[in-house]
């Protein structure tokens, strides 16, 4: 039988040491994780991101902008992010823990304190003395979302009891009906989502809005 097998020295015109070897499959390696890493980029760091926020802009453009509210063509807040009330005439939401300041969406999060923490009782009690103080004409025990903040420190919503209870405050300072106002927060409340998601709740800046701008 013909025996096929070189039997050329290492060195010779046609043969390929290992070093060589090694040398070509390293290069090829590289080739490959930088055109791996050029295409990953491109499709996911530019691609991606483009035809998602094209997709989001034509379908959903209201929410892909920060679900901003305008009033009279002025932008006065967002759906998604609640806000500071302090004036009596207005609804009050949840307290926040937020950044300096609260209601910060830079600086999201909660107090992290638990429940045996001295710090906590101390607010809370405060907290529930003051809205008591507050709301004199309330009636029934203070709503708990009155009472503690949200993970986020930037719910913009609160419960519809949450919202009925300050309902006597608003109709004094407001000189309207106490049964006005809470119609008003009836026809304001949404229902769970699907009808078993989450909880009935009122959105703080719609309400207040529709306080200065009653509905016709």
């Amino acid at each position: 039988m013909l025996d096929t097998r070189s039997n050329t020295p290492a060195g010779r015109p046609g043969t390929h040491p290992a070093g060589e070897l090694e040398r070509d499959g390293i290069l090829a390696h590289l080739r490959t994780s930088v055109l791996f890493t050029v295409v990953s980029v491109l499709a996911l760091g530019l691609v991606y991101p483009v035809v998602m926020t094209g997709i989001a802009q034509v379908l959903l453009p209201s929410q892909a902008n920060g679900s901003m509210v305008t009033v009279n063509g002025k932008i006065v807040g967002s759906d998604i992010i609640g806000q500071l009330f302090t004036k009596p005439q207005y609804f009050h939401g949840r307290p926040s823990a937020a950044g300096k300041n609260g209601y910060d969406p830079t600086a999201t999060g909660g107090t992290n304190l638990g429940p045996t923490s001295k710090k906590l009782i101390d607010a809370t009690r405060a907290t529930i003395a003051a809205l008591k103080k507050e709301n004199p004409d309330a009636t029934g025990p203070v709503p708990m979302d009155l009472v503690t903040s949200s993970a986020s420190g930037i719910d913009p919503d609160i419960s519809p009891e949450a919202a009925y209870y300050q309902a006597p405050r608003i109709a004094r300072v407001r000189n309207r009906s106490l049964e006005d106002v809470r119609s008003l927060i009836a026809a304001s409340a949404h229902p769970r989502e699907l009808g078993f998601l989450g909880e009935p709740r009122v959105n703080v800046l719609e309400l207040n809005i529709k306080l200065d701008h009653p509905p016709r």
